[in-house]
Order: C-alpha cells, then sequence, then structure tokens
C-alpha cells in the first residue's frame, strides 16, 4: 500500500480520519480517530467555513471557489461538510440544513434559481430537476435522507421522471419539454438530460432505502450507457467539493463526465463488476494509478482526495450480485455526425 503513507501524511485531519476509518476499517473509538475528530473543526477546508456561517444558518460567503445565493452557497457548504464526515449532530450542520429547509415549498420543491452567473440560461423554465436535486443532495449528504421533508423533495424529484427512467432537462416556456445540448444528452433517451439525471441520482443513491429501488438502477443503467472515457475529467466532483476547482453553471452543473463519480454511483446503487460497462471503467481507472499508488489530476493539491475516494469506490464495488442492465453497448456521440446533402 504505497498510498497509505502519502494520505496519512496529509495536513488535514479529515482527510487522515477519513482514511484510517474508510480504508482501514478503525472503529470510533481508536484513540488516533477519536484524536483527529477533535481537530477537524481546526482543518484548512473547515475553520474558515464554520467561521462564514451566519446567524440564521446560512453562508452568505465562503469558498472563493464558491459564487452564489444564500441557497446555493449553504448547499455547497453542507456538501462539503458532509463529504468530511460531518452530520447531524455537529451543529453548523443542523443550522444549515435548517435554514434550507426554510426555503422549501409546500409540494416539497425549491425555487428555480433566477439571475446570477451561476443560473446559466434558466430564464423561460418553470421547471428544472435540478433545482430541487441540487439542495437535496446536500441534505441527504449530511444525514437528512430520512427526514420528513426531504421524503417530499424525493417525491417531487420522481414525479418529473420521463417515462424511459431519464430527467429532462426541464420545462421551458408554453410547457415544451428544454433543449438538450449534445454534452448533456443522455444515451438510448430522447429527452434525458444527463446532468439532471445525473444530480436526480446523486440524491437518491444517498438515501438508504431509496439507493437500490428501480428508479436509481435504471437512471445508472442509462448512465453507464454514455460509454466514454475521459482521464481529464478524473475526480473532477471531489476537485469541486473540497474547493480546489471553481463550482460554476446550473444545467451545465454535472456537465463534465466524471468516471470516479460514475463508479461512486455504482458501488452505492449496486452496480456490479459483472457488468461489463463497469468492469471496463474500472480497469481504465487502474490503469491512470500513478506508481506511488496515486491518481494524479489537476489541480495537484486535489490527488490525495481523489486517491482517498477512488479507493474507497474500488474497494467496495461487488464483484456479483442481482445488477441487471437492460441496456444494449452501443457508441455514443455528444454530438452525431450529420449525413452531407452532395
Amino acid at each position: 500500500m504505497t498510498w497509505l503513507p502519502l494520505l496519512l501524511a496529509d495536513r488535514s485531519p479529515c482527510l487522515r480520519a477519513l482514511v484510517l476509518r474508510e480504508l482501514l476499517d478503525k472503529p470510533p473509538d481508536d484513540l488516533e480517530v477519536r484524536e483527529l475528530a477533535a481537530l477537524r473543526e481546526r482543518d484548512p477546508l473547515v475553520a474558515p467555513l464554520l467561521a462564514a456561517q451566519e446567524k440564521d444558518g446560512a453562508w452568505r460567503r465562503g469558498d472563493p471557489a464558491w459564487i452564489g445565493d444564500a441557497q446555493r452557497l449553504t448547499m455547497l457548504a453542507l456538501m462539503r461538510l458532509g463529504f468530511l464526515g460531518f452530520g447531524p449532530e455537529d451543529a453548523a450542520v443542523r443550522h444549515g440544513v435548517a435554514f434550507l429547509f426554510s426555503l422549501q415549498r409546500d409540494d416539497g420543491a425549491w425555487e428555480l434559481p433566477r439571475g446570477g452567473p451561476e443560473t446559466d440560461g434558466t430564464e423561460g423554465y418553470t421547471m428544472a430537476p435540478l433545482q430541487t436535486a441540487l439542495p437535496l443532495r446536500a441534505l441527504a449528504m449530511c444525514g437528512h435522507a430520512r427526514d420528513p421533508r426531504s421524503e417530499r423533495a424525493y417525491d417531487w424529484l420522481l414525479a418529473q421522471r420521463l417515462d424511459d427512467g431519464a430527467w429532462p432537462t426541464g420545462i421551458a416556456a408554453g410547457g415544451t419539454r428544454g433543449y438538450v445540448a449534445g454534452y448533456r444528452k443522455m444515451p438510448h433517451s430522447r429527452w434525458g438530460c444527463r446532468s439532471n439525471t445525473t444530480g436526480a441520482l446523486l440524491c437518491l443513491a444517498y438515501h438508504p432505502e431509496r439507493r437500490s429501488g428501480p428508479e436509481a438502477r435504471r437512471a445508472l443503467d442509462l448512465l453507464l450507457g454514455r460509454e466514454t472515457r475521459e482521464a481529464s475529467t478524473l475526480g473532477f466532483e471531489i476537485t469541486r467539493l473540497i474547493g480546489a476547482t471553481p463550482t460554476r453553471g446550473f444545467f451545465t452543473y454535472y456537465g463534465r463526465f466524471d468516471l470516479a463519480q460514475v463508479l461512486d454511483l455504482c458501488r452505492r446503487v449496486g452496480a456490479t463488476l459483472e457488468d461489463p460497462r463497469v468492469a471496463d471503467i474500472v480497469d481504465f481507472v487502474r490503469g491512470l494509478q500513478g506508481p506511488y499508488g496515486l491518481w494524479d489530476v489537476a489541480p495537484p493539491q486535489a490527488s490525495r482526495w481523489v486517491t482517498f475516494d477512488l479507493l474507497r469506490t474500488l474497494s467496495r464495488l461487488d464483484a456479483a450480485g442481482d445488477w441487471v442492465s437492460h441496456e444494449p453497448r452501443t457508441p455514443f456521440q455528444t454530438y452525431t455526425k450529420q449525413p452531407r446533402r452532395y
């Protein structure tokens, strides 16, 4: 395990604690785990965040890589805290969760964001699944997936699902389905949007029961139909969670195809190595691992975090199980070539 001393030498007590708990299976009462738990609020990724939280539980400023209103910044802060292991027992999480729930509508959804550089064209839309999938994922990552208010949000999200199992871009002016740009197209789905489907699937994947349900499995099956191999985006979601990469966009929030995120969804939902698509992704990702056991990503300060995430995922992928794919393996192109007229 050449990666072990490199990860345990990181200055982040949160990362060291995650390595001990998630990769080395140390119990919560382990002496070193307890020592690191006492230090986690002083972690460079956490201390400035906790200092920026306001009295009403919201974040209106935070990581320099973030832009947006209070709802968006609070959502991003909770995602990071949840990823780092903070949960309902932590005061910052409780107050941030209460603020997010205070913005929830009676039907379980949150309002569609309007204006600002992070909304990328929501004007003219009356609904987009991401308006609820983004805050709901933050709540679920912090251990609030089973809260009755979260369950209402899950019900709203499932009501927006297409008949083929994907989620659309949204509803545009006049009640028409929103345009799906080529980079967001879903294989084997005419109106499915990969960004919205990924957002909805992530919410389901963090729910203890819904993650193994037919809706989550169908969405993952469709997502695996995009058989592209993009080394440049490997671990992008992790780099964004820790603030090493700017967080931008709304419809484009999950625009990049991150194979580390796809594999994490596979282990959460239950896709196994018996599926050749999953096995091929694992082979490709393992081929990118460096000689010292790390995955080198850009920016380099995120390499240890991405390495931890990939090692955790790869160690928990099941070799076999009850996973069944119903999608044929077909080549996927972001933008199909148009036939020549002459």
